[in-house]
């Protein structure tokens, strides 16, 4: 054989490899394309699984299996769960607001007579039977008349500020007529004030101007059952109530004897309001 007809048979072989390679190469390009296109999950795929061909040990062939997504449904329902503890957390905050009167008992029922009160709260609600609430409550009673001449006044008051921490406790939950037992302490304060009538202001009306006051700070208790509707929902399972409830309020003031002291103080607060 010539050697050209050599070189010729040999660059046509040559090209002719070249071709079978890159028919090859395209054609293993495409199945790792298709193989990776079919493990990938479709958007509206409702069972959350993918299609993976894998390699058929019997039958020498290719066979389909499907494998859970990982994330899919965990990751739905993790979402789910944390606006679930979201609502959860916020049904743990407790609030009320309410107003009423009180009532002198024991010892100060010479020195004190009717009066007002508003009450304000907020704190946690740990189930539905148990809440504990931090209470601002603000007393405002009048004075007897012959305890303001002996105080060198013509009228008089006392107002007692308290905070405390009370624990409340539903008897009846489930229902959307309930009963309650609450009490607790913490810091009251109290001041006394003799005042007199004097001519007169910018207008020429006549003002009070306190004559004589004293005021102490110590601690007390208070005990008190009431009662709860609940207000709203479907079912009558929302959250507001409305509640009365009458509490026994000691507080540990200094004796008559005391410069700032007209002994122990008793009262019975009645107050009506909201609760959530």
């Amino acid at each position: 054989m010539s050697t050209a007809l050599w070189m010729s048979l040999t660059r046509r072989l040559s090209l002719l490899s070249a071709v079978g390679l890159l028919t090859v190469g395209s054609a293993i390009a495409q199945s790792s394309s298709n193989l990776s296109a079919s493990t990938m999950p479709s958007a509206s795929d409702s069972s959350s699984q993918a299609i993976q061909l894998v390699s058929d040990d019997m039958g020498g062939g290719m066979a389909m299996k499907a494998l859970p997504i990982a994330g899919g449904a965990g990751a739905g329902a993790g979402q789910y769960g944390h606006d679930k503890h979201t609502a959860f957390s916020m049904n743990h905050i407790a609030l009320e607001l309410g107003a009423g009167f009180n009532a002198p008992i024991g010892n100060d029922t010479p020195y004190i007579t009717w009066g007002g009160n508003f009450t304000a709260g907020a704190g946690l609600n740990f189930s539905k039977r148990l809440a504990l609430l931090g209470e601002f409550q603000f007393l405002d009673n009048k004075l007897p008349g012959a305890l303001v001449a002996a105080g060198g006044g013509q009228t008089g008051n006392s107002h007692i500020i308290a905070l405390t921490v009370d624990p409340m406790i539903d008897l009846f939950p489930k229902r959307v007529n309930s009963a309650y037992i609450t009490g607790g302490g913490g810091y009251y304060h109290k001041s006394t004030n003799f005042t007199i009538q004097e001519c007169c202001d910018f207008y020429g009306y006549p003002v009070n101007v306190t004559a004589n006051s004293f005021t102490s700070n110590q601690a007390g208790v208070n005990l008190g059952v009431g009662i709860s509707h609940r207000l709203g929902g479907v079912y009558g399972d929302g959250k507001m109530k409305v509640f009365g409830e009458a509490r026994y309020t000691y507080i540990h003031t200094p004796p008559i004897t005391a410069t700032d002291g007209l002994g122990t103080t008793e009262l019975i607060p009645v107050t009506i309001g909201f609760r959530w």
